[in-house]
């Protein structure tokens, strides 16, 4: 079955309702309060989404949503949404799916590029750190070489007159 007909068999729903789901009606609105996280999944219509917390961290977090059949949301324990159905003829459809710990577990796991991408950089910085001082005591070396061989000469010393 593709994703169109889906989309279409959903979209035809019946008014009576969908099983596993809760009715929005036409106009009407419901604030959810989930003590566990889950997702929000749109069974049939369309629903506006507001979410309460911190927004505007980027462009496409202001907080609110228009979800449509098939979209869905992931919330957190303690986060306050208020769904309103936002279809213009009928009811809206959505279903609550709580997050298995199993997969908040995963979630919690730490990323290996968290650590591996600060790895390779500190590697970088001390290659070019090593280089440096390896360069600086050539340098060194060769200065002192200079004044104590016989017959070496001090560095020339710059005339701070000429550059004004």
């Amino acid at each position: 079955m593709s994703a169109l007909s889906a989309t279409r068999i959903l979209a035809s729903a019946p008014a009576t309702g969908l099983p596993g789901t809760w009715k929005l009606a036409r106009g009407r609105a419901m604030t959810l309060r989930p003590t566990s996280d889950g997702v929000v999944r749109i069974a049939h219509g369309r629903v506006w989404a507001t979410v309460d917390g911190p927004h505007g961290i980027n462009p496409d977090d202001s907080g609110d949503h228009i979800l449509q059949v098939g979209r869905s949301m992931f919330v957190r324990a303690g986060q306050r949404v208020v769904l309103e159905a936002w279809n213009p003829s009928g009811a809206s459809y959505f279903a609550w799916d709580p997050v298995p710990e199993s997969v908040l577990a995963a979630r919690r796991r730490i990323n290996p590029a968290v650590v591996l991408q600060p790895l390779a950089d500190l590697r970088l910085a001390m290659s070019l750190a090593m280089r440096a001082i390896g360069r600086l005591a050539g340098g060194v070396v060769r200065l002192g070489w200079d004044l104590l061989r016989p017959g070496g000469s001090a560095p020339a010393r710059c005339d701070r007159r000429a550059f004004g």
